[in-house]
C-alpha cells in the first residue's frame, strides 16, 4: 500500500523544486540555457511518469514557465514516439 505521509512528504520537496524551476525558466527557455540539452532531456521520462501514470500534472501546469518548458521539451516528435510506447 502506499504511504500517503511519505507522498505528500516528497510532493512539498518537489514543489520547492519546481519553484527553483519556474525562477530559473522565467531567465530562459530551457532548464541550462537557451538550447535544448541533456539537462532537459533527463526529465523527459521522469515527468512524463509524473503527469500521466501519478495524475500529478498540477504540480507542472500550475507554474507557467514550467508548463512551458513542459510543452516545449514533451512536443519534440522524438519523444512523442517514445511516449507513445510508455505505460499509461
Amino acid at each position: 500500500t502506499t504511504d500517503e505521509a511519505v507522498v505528500e512528504i516528497n510532493i512539498g520537496k518537489l514543489n520547492q523544486l519546481l519553484d527553483i524551476y519556474e525562477e530559473r525558466l522565467s531567465k530562459s527557455k530551457y532548464l541550462a540555457g537557451d538550447f535544448f540539452s541533456l539537462a532537459d532531456l533527463q526529465h523527459l521520462p521522469w515527468t512524463q511518469y509524473l503527469v500521466t501514470a501519478c495524475k500529478k500534472g498540477d504540480l507542472i501546469s500550475s507554474r507557467k514557465h514550467v508548463s512551458a518548458w513542459w510543452e516545449d521539451i514533451s512536443s519534440r516528435p522524438a519523444w512523442k514516439k517514445v511516449a507513445e510506447k510508455m505505460p499509461k
